[in-house]
């Protein structure tokens, strides 16, 4: 595993937007299924889904290399 890469930067950041992501989207999925709210849950399940989807791209690029 490499101790320095050149795009550290951009991957720490996907890292950590994936993971607000999902906390997000965690919190719309609650919100939602508490309150009723259609549009909330629909935006939980989205954020949710690009938040993983941004983490698990990290870990292909990851394992690429």
């Amino acid at each position: 595993m490499a101790a320095y890469t050149a795009d550290s930067s951009t991957l720490l950041l996907k890292k950590f937007g994936g993971l607000v992501l999902i906390v997000l989207g965690v919190l719309g999925i609650a919100i939602g299924f508490e309150s009723g709210s259609n549009g909330c849950l629909v935006a939980g399940i989205i954020a949710l889904a690009f938040g993983m989807g941004l983490l698990v791209l990290k870990i292909i690029r990851r394992n690429a290399t």
